[in-house]
């Protein structure tokens, strides 16, 4: 005996209240298993896929690609238990042993996730019959109903109905009370077309399709199994709502009898051309990564009373050593190192010096939190808009293993596979923003840090070396901090001492 359940959308963790789906993983019809990811959807976060606490034959969907929904929405349907005859020899045993009761299969795995989704790998994905589906679904008793092995009988497919002028009602089924539509014998469907009862559909696009243009779904009778409004009939209903208004249109322009064409056009009053409208402006929702970004900005801007300073360094001397490194053979030899790798390291020991900047506000308490370590933020920009991945322990890591953190980190960020614990928790950011080829910029600070170092550009420029002019490798930092955490002077001493390792990077070796 199968029963059906609904999964609803899990809380995703980190104070996020809604999702937006990306991509499903299952059909309507496919076999899953307990714990196996059916959705991927994209928070302010991350993008993480959801899995499904229980095991059984998917009967619905909730949602198409592009679809934002809430925390506690449903997101699909199943129907556990395996009926006589049906194939789950693929499923894992806590699937297998979900069909022995109702009350059994009711818990699932209760391991949904967090902001994470589970590391087993995916089972392979199973496709059944939709007649055996259909069985599948009526075979579910009620509460007090007794079991009853009868076959059900398939009930006769009826021809799309031709009453579409009514506009569609907005109406929202449970998954059980769907399955009972779809399972009714031919009177229950004319009680459908009637516009009693629930609507036999269970494909959120033909949903869709009949809101865009007005079709009741009440007034159709479905052509598929056991009365299933399909596709096909939406369309068809569709076509003859068109040749409908075609004929009246045709109707209202006919002449009256007696006159001609040309007499009937003369008693229309002459109209002037209508002028083409103007083009709409483009609406753009702030949702998503996007959304995430704009309101950490604006809350920035908002609390924060920043300042910046900035300051032109030759990086000459940081590039050498950067080479130096990079051509190391024998065992002095290692991975490649970046320039972000040596900037971040040199952020690491400049905030060990200057720690006011490695803090944050408590504007309730009206205190200043000094915090005991680095967790180094920079920032990354990716197909999905701009994500700050966080290096934990930034303070306790060398060149090698701040950029070997880095490149794994920008990696997860490339894919949209970052989880929101490796988004959040940064004490100070660093931002690269020489890769767009700018030079400078005035950054906004990653609330609720205190601290953002901006990099530009390295480029050859004129500059005066040893007294006499030559062209040296240029950058320009730019430090906007937050004037509650310390003075200018605080800040003008971090900036500077992070140039001075700039121009010359023997400085770190104090430090080391």
């Amino acid at each position: 005996m199968a029963k059906v359940l609904e999964f609803k959308l899990p809380d995703l963790g980190e104070g996020l209240t809604e999702a937006e789906i990306v991509r499903w993983l299952v059909e309507v019809g496919d076999v899953v298993v307990i714990d196996q990811p059916v959705v991927e959807v994209e928070t302010a976060k991350a993008m993480v896929e959801v899995p499904c606490p229980y095991g059984g034959v998917v009967t619905a969907r909730f949602g198409e690609e592009g679809t934002e929904l809430p925390v506690g929405a449903p997101l699909l349907t199943v129907a556990v238990g395996a009926p006589e005859g049906l194939d789950l020899s693929g499923a894992s045993p806590s699937s297998a042993a979900s069909s022995v009761s109702a009350t059994e299969t009711s818990g699932g795995s209760g391991n949904v996730l967090v902001g994470y989704g589970t590391g087993a790998p995916a089972a392979r994905r199973r496709r059944i019959r939709p007649d055996r589906l259909d069985r599948t679904v009526a075979q579910a008793p009620g509460p007090d109903a007794p079991a009853c092995d009868a076959p059900v009988p398939d009930a006769p497919a009826l021809a799309p109905a031709v009453s579409v002028t009514a506009p569609a009602t907005a109406a929202v089924e449970t998954a059980p009370a769907t399955a009972a539509a779809e399972t009714a014998p031919a009177g229950g469907a004319v009680a459908v077309v009637n516009g009693q009862g629930p609507v036999p559909v269970v494909s959120p696009l033909v949903r869709r399709l009949a809101r865009q243009h007005d079709i009741d779904l009440r007034r159709l009778a479905g052509s598929g199994p056991d009365g299933l409004i399909l596709r096909a009939d939406v369309d068809g209903a569709i076509r003859q709502a068109e040749e409908t208004a075609a004929v009246t249109a045709r109707v209202a322009q006919a002449p009256a009898p007696g006159q001609t064409p040309a007499q009937a056009s003369a008693q229309k009053p002459a109209q002037a051309p209508a002028a083409p409208a103007p083009p709409a402006a483009e609406r753009i929702p702030l949702r998503g990564v996007r959304g995430a970004v704009a309101d950490k900005l604006s809350r920035s801007r908002t609390e924060i009373p920043d300042a910046t300073c900035w300051v032109d360094a030759d990086a000459t001397e940081l590039m050498a050593a950067r080479a130096a490194m990079n051509a190391a053979t024998g065992p002095s030899a290692g991975p490649k190192v970046s320039v972000l790798a040596l900037l971040a390291r040199i952020c690491t020991a400049a905030l060990a010096r200057f720690p006011e900047l490695n803090s944050t506000v408590d504007t309730e308490a009206r205190e200043i939190v000094r915090l005991p370590g680095v967790h180094l933020g920079f920032a990354a920009q990716t197909e999905r808009g701009l994500v700050v991945p966080v290096v934990r322990d930034g303070h306790t890591r060398n060149v090698e293993s701040i950029g070997a953190e880095i490149a794994r980190l920008t990696e997860l960020a490339r894919t949209g596979k970052l989880s929101p614990a490796q988004l959040t928790g940064g004490t100070f950011t660093l931002n690269n923003y020489g890769v767009f080829g700018v030079d400078g910029s005035t950054p906004i600070i990653n609330h609720p840090e205190a601290a953002m170092l901006g990099v530009g550009r390295i480029m050859p420029k004129p500059w005066v070396h040893r007294g006499e002019l030559a062209v040296r490798q240029v950058v320009q930092l730019s430090l906007t901090f937050d004037h509650r955490v310390c003075d200018g002077g605080t800040a003008g001493g971090f900036l500077r001492y992070v140039a001075d390792c700039v121009e010359q990077p023997a400085v770190l070796l104090r430090t080391l």
